[in-house]
């Protein structure tokens, strides 16, 4: 290679190596890991990966067959882990076992196609073309769990791209690795952008802008990641809390959202348009209130007065009526907010 083309190659190389150190750095080394960062770091060993044999395959068309099949075949990673950190970021309550249901699948047939149907024999089937239905899948599979983590983030892209922002970090950090894998996907596949190379440049472009833009707005990386705060922000303006609070009152007041016996923080953030941990920080800090405190008021508040309106419905119905799943939670929460169960606060109205 002459010296254009070394630099050329080093510079794509950076962005795989940068990757990986940095995938090792969030599964090991930071002080508070858990299943988000994991996630992240393995989004970044599996793109890294990726970019690492395009970088190689561009200069070094004789790199060993196995090493290109392991790097086309982490393609079928990268969407599902963008999507696994994306919904761990912005659910908490999703549940963490979920993750096999996306990633086992996927390894058994990485192991299958590796086994039966390996790139140094069956090179027309990895690349796409009229015959290349894995090359194609590669590209569709990835398509869909973009497209998917696109859909969760969209609230996000909303704020950061508003002409009136209002955004955590946490919008600006899932908007620009959505982003930047968006970058990297159509730098693999479209046409007019099919150079090995560029795919490698692009990830290293982008994801060195997405650090740049959270130390601009953070003023240090590591602290969203180690600590996984609760709250996205610790400082909500007052235009900010004024708006979640009308919002809310239309939710629980108008539509009185409260009667839904499975209602979830994260069902109401998706009505109000914004991330959960938002409104949970809207709770916490402007109403001292967990969120199952703040619709228990609610549903006892209806309780109280169907209690003094209604003389045929019997308590345990009244319960379910305003939402609660069960007798007995009916019971603590009534006597929790107004000092006596719902039976002796009927008795009284007698």
């Amino acid at each position: 290679m002459d010296l254009e083309d070394q630099l050329l190659f080093l510079f794509s190389a950076l962005g795989g190596v940068n990757g990986l150190f940095l995938s090792a750095y969030f599964a090991f080394y930071i002080k508070r890991r858990n299943e988000t960062t994991y996630f992240l770091s393995a989004l970044l060993f599996v793109i890294s990966i990726r970019v690492t044999k395009s970088a190689f395959f561009a200069f070094y068309s004789d790199i060993s067959t196995h090493f290109i099949q392991f790097g086309l075949s982490a393609c079928l990673l990268i969407g599902p882990f963008l999507f696994l950190h994306v919904r761990s970021t912005t659910d908490r309550e999703y549940k963490s076992w979920n993750w096999l249901v996306h990633i086992l699948p996927i390894i058994a047939g990485m192991i299958f196609l590796g086994y039966f149907y390996p790139y140094h024999e069956y090179r027309y089937l990895w690349q796409r073309g009229e015959h290349g239905f894995l090359g194609w899948f590669l590209y569709i599979h990835w398509f869909f769990y973009l497209s998917y983590a696109s859909y969760l983030v969209k609230s996000s892209f909303r704020r950061v791209f508003s002409k009136n922002p209002i955004m955590s970090n946490e919008d600006i950090w899932l908007v620009n690795v959505v982003l930047g894998v968006w970058v990297v996907f159509l730098a693999y596949y479209t046409h007019s952008y099919t150079s090995y190379i560029v795919g490698a440049l692009s990830f290293s472009f982008t994801f060195y802008i997405s650090i740049l833009l959270w130390i601009l707005r953070k003023g240090k990386m590591s602290t969203f990641f180690e600590s996984h705060e609760k709250y996205a922000s610790k400082i909500m303006r007052d235009e900010e809390s004024n708006s979640i609070a009308l919002k809310l009152d239309e939710l629980f007041v108008e539509k009185q959202l409260f009667k839904n016996p499975d209602l979830k923080l994260t069902d109401v953030a998706k009505e109000m348009g914004i991330v959960p941990n938002y409104l949970s920080q809207y709770l916490n800090d402007h109403l001292n209130k967990s969120f199952s405190s703040f619709i228990n008021e609610y549903r006892v508040h209806a309780a109280e007065k169907m209690l003094h309106s209604n003389q045929f419905l019997t308590l345990e119905a009244i319960g379910y009526e305003c939402g609660f799943k069960s007798n007995s939670t009916f019971y603590s929460a009534f006597k929790k907010i107004k000092g006596v169960t719902p039976g002796k606060f009927k008795k009284n109205l007698e």
